[in-house]
């Protein structure tokens, strides 16, 4: 019950059973068997592990070990979409912010134009700079920016960067076979991540970090100092060696449990319930007068405006509007910017929301409209 996870000498138990529910996790995402992973506490340290395993390949395959402040910078890519937790984990490795290099988006899905991705990375060669690697997300939290991960994957091998896909929410979708083609081409990845504290169901704090080639990250973040050392024992699996903590919980358990409990055509069930009654309040929405669909329905989130006013209100407006919804305490709403102007978000994601939630939703967000336009 109090098991320590730093090493399997502390915790043979709670290692063998995290390899095999990683794996259970692996085939049902339609990974292939060339990843294994590890068990991360959320996706910021999922992330952060990544950058340092850019940073030292980059390092490393260049000789150049005579630290950041040093010539030539790294670089590294993504587009705007992705989690504030890349800007962190660039900061926090040592890169820098400036050396975040945003790369410019296009599409329904907000995904980073992959001409535009190589030509930044020749421009940065070009200009003495050192790519090290791309972040790519699929479904990311503002609106469920999706990146072409084939696409942006084939950039990476030419270049010869790191790949890592951040799909921390939209990840839990693809143990349905019919949302895959969201991530087509991940399996050449060098590494993803996602949250089943997010859409599965799992309590917090629940990471489920894959790599393809596990002895970069080892290489980068294991420490072996005598006492942390096995003796006699071969072919074993030090998890804190695949993780910036060296303490580490029982996570592993608690997955166990939820599939174990709901098996894989339960929460199937539940993913595909969310995204299908999302669509529906999405189109029901849009049928309202007053009501725009900003950005169309990635699985189960998509944003919305209410218009109402003048359009140097419209701000000002929807603001008030998703304040009064939540402070009307039957659901709960989020804002975002969708090209500079201010959008509300709605995704159906908790475990046991049921159809009559979501028509519940329906009604108080087009009544506490209509009441706030008459008050107006």
């Amino acid at each position: 019950m109090a098991a320590q996870c730093m090493l399997w000498q502390t915790s043979p138990a709670a290692t063998e059973l995290e390899t095999r529910v990683i794996d259970w996790l692996r085939q049902a995402l339609g990974l292939p068997d060339g990843f294994s992973g590890v068990i991360q506490d959320s996706a910021s340290s999922a992330t952060l592990s990544a950058v340092l395993v850019m940073r030292e390949r980059a390092l490393e395959w260049t000789g150049n070990r005579t630290g950041l402040s040093g010539q030539p910078r790294l670089r590294v890519y993504s587009s705007d979409q992705v989690h504030t937790s890349v800007d962190r984990a660039i900061w926090v490795s040592g890169i820098g912010e400036e050396n975040l290099v945003r790369v410019p988006t296009g599409g329904r899905w907000r995904s980073m134009v992959p001409e535009a991705l190589e030509a930044a990375i020749e421009v940065d060669r070009a200009a003495g700079f050192l790519p090290a690697g791309v972040i790519a997300c699929v479904g990311g939290t503002s609106v469920g920016g999706t990146d072409d991960i084939a696409a942006v994957a084939a950039i990476a091998a030419r270049q010869g960067l790191y790949l890592h896909v951040d799909a921390a929410w939209a990840g839990s979708a693809m143990i349905c076979p019919e949302f895959r083609h969201f991530w087509s081409g991940v399996e050449a990845a060098d590494s993803v991540v996602f949250n089943p504290h997010k859409w599965l169901g799992a309590q917090f704090d629940c990471s489920i970090h894959f790599i393809r080639d596990p002895g970069s990250l080892i290489r980068t973040l294991a420490i072996k100092p005598e006492y942390l050392k096995t003796q006699g024992a071969d072919g074993i699996v030090n998890y804190s060696e695949w993780t910036v903590p060296l303490g580490r919980r029982f996570r592993a358990l608690k997955l166990w449990f939820l599939l174990r409990a709901h098996g894989l055509e339960g929460l199937r069930e539940m993913i595909r319930n969310h995204v299908r009654w999302s669509e529906r309040i999405a189109s029901r929405l849009a049928e309202v007068p007053g009501f725009e669909i900003v950005t169309e329905p990635m699985l189960s989130l998509f944003t919305f405006r209410h218009q109402a006013c003048e359009e140097q209100q419209m701000d000002e407006h929807n603001l008030a509007l998703i304040g009064a919804i939540n402070d009307d305490g039957r659901v709960y709403l989020t804002q975002t910017r969708v090209d500079g102007r201010m959008a509300i978000r709605f995704q159906v994601g908790q475990f046991e929301t049921a159809e009559a939630d979501v028509d519940m939703a329906f009604d108080v967000i087009t009544g506490i409209a209509a009441r706030l336009t008459a008050g107006s």
